[in-house]
């Protein structure tokens, strides 16, 4: 008798991370995990890891919290969306800058959510310690969407 085997997608990951400069590329590193993970998880993968490095960054760098506290990441595909948070226990809300100096090394990372997220917001942790920064992530659309405008299923070669 065949075997039937039930293939489980990830639902949610999370993980604390230290509250230090690599843990940005570590972010990222866990985030392309997740994503291969999914059937079609490519498509969100560039932007995805992009925004993810910029809101871990901003949480290690401006926020007020003590130095031992972690930081924490959380991602999620809920209804075709790439849901990204990242958690800190520091007071700050961040604020996108009305014009940013193109001359200045830092500050554009708000501006790039901002552009390439759907949508992007602030909200206070429960428990009242902290902030969590979130974004929506639409999908980009694959080769044969780009090419043909239409679903990879109904192409036909």
């Amino acid at each position: 008798m065949p075997s039937l085997r039930t293939v489980r997608r990830p639902r949610e990951f999370a993980a604390r991370l230290p509250s230090q400069d690599d843990s940005a590329p570590l972010a990222r590193a866990f985030l392309r995990a997740y994503l291969a993970g999914l059937p079609r998880g490519e498509r969100y993968s560039d932007i995805g890891e992009l925004l993810l490095g910029e809101l871990v960054a901003n949480a290690v760098r401006h926020s007020d919290a003590p130095l031992d506290r972690l930081v924490e990441v959380r991602f999620a595909v809920v209804a075709d969306r790439l849901r990204l948070e990242v958690h800190d226990a520091g007071s700050g809300r961040p604020t996108l800058r009305p014009s940013v100096d193109l001359e200045e090394e830092c500050g554009r990372g708000l501006l790039l959510v901002d552009e390439l997220a759907e949508r992007w917001g602030c909200c206070p942790r429960a428990g009242g310690i902290g902030k969590f920064v979130w974004v929506l992530i639409s999908p980009a659309p694959g080769f044969t969407e780009l090419v043909f405008g239409r679903s990879p299923r109904l192409v036909t070669v």
